[in-house]
């Protein structure tokens, strides 16, 4: 929905190199999936308690919002898409590992309440992407079976979700190149949601 990776990136590295983890921003980048504390115990593994990962995580994500505030904006062609959807009643769900302090910043900065039926965050699963729960989850509370939705992604570890859910995706390439995406699928690749994309997706 929102092209702000690089802002979570640089907000992990700037914390690890802080506690002293030497770790360059392409092995950040290759780490920033899951929740926040998977990605601490990834980095560095067994170092802080639970209570104090959740600080971390809380302090990252003020670190993030501050950071990118004024660059909050849907990608390309997404408003039009959501609307056309809206109009179809197409039931649209949010489901992704950001925790709930991240999805009210975007969708109340954004104004984007409205359009969906279902939110699932990180607070609502036990396991993250690329298990498929948080997909799963958004389909059995929309009532509708998981083959017949599409996930929109921008990381591999979503598209795996998705795909392990028994979805089909596609795949948003802001982040990462089409060669980094493996699964079987996947409909189609696009840099945003322009050129036609909601009438493509509305043929398949």
């Amino acid at each position: 929905m929102i092209d702000d990776m690089n802002y979570h990136i640089r907000a992990w590295h700037d914390i690890f190199n802080r506690l002293g983890v030497t770790i360059s921003m392409h092995e950040t980048k290759m780490q920033c999936y899951g929740k926040n504390a998977e990605v601490i115990e990834r980095v560095i593994p067994g170092r802080f308690s639970d209570d104090e990962k959740n600080t971390m995580s809380l302090n990252k994500e003020k670190k993030y919002q501050e950071a990118f505030r004024p660059f909050l904006k849907l990608i390309n062609g997404l408003d039009d898409f959501l609307e056309k959807a809206k109009q179809q009643d197409i039931k649209m769900a949010i489901g992704t590992a950001a925790i709930r302090f991240n999805v009210d910043f975007v969708l109340d900065g954004l104004h984007l309440h409205d359009y969906f039926n279902v939110i699932i965050s990180a607070d609502d699963v036990e396991e993250s992407k690329p298990n498929p729960q948080t997909f799963l989850k958004c389909a059995e509370l929309l009532g509708v079976r998981p083959d017949e939705c599409i996930v929109f992604e921008d990381a591999p570890k979503g598209a795996e979700a998705a795909e392990r859910a028994g979805m089909r995706s596609v795949v948003i390439t802001t982040m990462h190149k089409e060669e980094e995406f493996t699964g079987n699928n996947i409909i189609c690749f696009a840099q945003d949601y322009t050129n036609g994309l909601f009438e493509k997706i509305m043929r398949v």
